[in-house]
């Protein structure tokens, strides 16, 4: 008698099989994109195994429009949106970034001048933007064309190698936020709503006994890469996992966010004031079962964490500055019809 375990079963929000890119953004990724331009923080991740179609479900095919993946689908969304609230005056901009080995790289920037940043601190900032990477280039788009420039030169960059499971496997998270700023037209109000829209591919879990085998000679230094690459891949993931379970477990009082660039970034993703959508990408195949259970099992565990989000308001310093002088101008009026009537001259008021 073996202790082994034949059936697995997991419950889900929703399985998409053979779905296409259109039927899995209307289906589910819609509504989290929605949020984002009614003032609500949205963040959308794709997590599985490497070669399980990740990357292809957040960008898509890049060849063709039809296959276009969430992301694209997102900005053209958010604009269409933008568009149609001629009432409102909406400010977006974007940031690109990858974590490599426990690097932080903006996507953005050009790293060939000469006052190129090479270190990257995590931030936090309440209210308002809540976690986010100080330094990181922040570029303000005005059209879904801009955006879509910065989605794509920024995917160029990214860091790449072939495997065995996948001829252009990404070995480093990559992290595209939308940010949202968003007030009346008419000026009477100082309110400004901010919100933001985390796009996130996830590097893939991966064992090196199956992407190292690649049936050709064996190449040592990139064999060595690899394995370095994988190494801080899985152990930044082994901590997604962590923070997950924490999360999902009534009353535990600490959550390790601190222990990898990708947990302490996505702190507001995990457990703070945001919708958080998870895709688990997986192989179809039994060779992967072991993978695929795993992935199976963390996104069950992603279903128990219970996030409270709630649009974020802050006040824009400049228009309080000029409702204050206002509010005086209108004060001193009032002394100076006073002093009038109660006969009394020569009176100044000072600043």
């Amino acid at each position: 008698m073996h202790n082994k375990q034949n059936n697995f079963k997991f419950n889900f929000h929703h399985v998409l099989h053979n779905a296409g890119q259109d039927t899995v953004y209307e289906t589910l990724a819609r509504d989290c994109v929605q949020g984002a331009v009614d003032g609500i923080n949205g963040t959308i991740m794709t997590y599985g195994q490497t070669g399980s179609g990740k990357t292809f479900t957040m960008m898509g095919d890049t060849q063709n429009y039809q296959h276009r993946g969430i992301a694209p689908r997102a900005l053209s969304h958010i604009f269409q949106e933008v568009a149609m609230r001629i009432e409102t005056q909406f400010t977006i901009s974007c940031s690109y970034m990858e974590i490599y080995n426990e690097r932080i790289f903006d996507l953005l920037a050009d790293m060939s001048a000469p006052e190129a940043r090479t270190e990257y601190t995590i931030a936090e900032e309440k209210p308002g933007r809540g976690t986010f990477v100080r330094g990181l280039t922040e570029t303000v788009v005005t059209s879904e064309t801009e955006a879509l420039n910065l989605l794509f030169s920024g995917e160029l960059s990214r860091t790449t190698a072939p495997h065995k499971l996948n001829k252009r496997s990404n070995r480093s998270h990559s992290i595209f936020t939308i940010y949202v700023q968003q007030r009346s037209r008419s000026g009477v109000s100082e309110r400004v709503i901010t919100s933001k829209m985390n796009l996130v591919d996830l590097a893939g879990s991966e064992r090196l006994k199956k992407t190292l085998e690649s049936g050709g000679p064996v190449v040592a230094p990139l064999d060595d890469t690899l394995k370095k690459e994988s190494m801080c891949i899985n152990q930044s993931l082994t901590y997604l996992e962590q923070c997950v379970v924490a999360l999902s477990r009534k009353g535990t009082a600490h959550v390790p966010y601190r222990q990898t660039k990708l947990t302490n970034v996505l702190k507001d993703s995990l457990g703070g004031n945001c919708n958080t959508l998870m895709f688990s990408c997986i192989w179809g195949e039994s060779a992967h079962l072991e993978e695929t259970i795993s992935t199976l099992r963390l996104a069950q565990r992603m279903m128990r964490v219970q996030n409270d989000a709630a649009t974020i308001t802050v006040t824009d310093p400049v228009k309080m500055v000029k409702k204050q002088e206002r509010v005086i101008k209108e004060l001193k009026q009032e002394l100076l019809m006073h002093d009038a009537l109660s006969d009394r001259s020569g009176v100044v008021y000072d600043e």
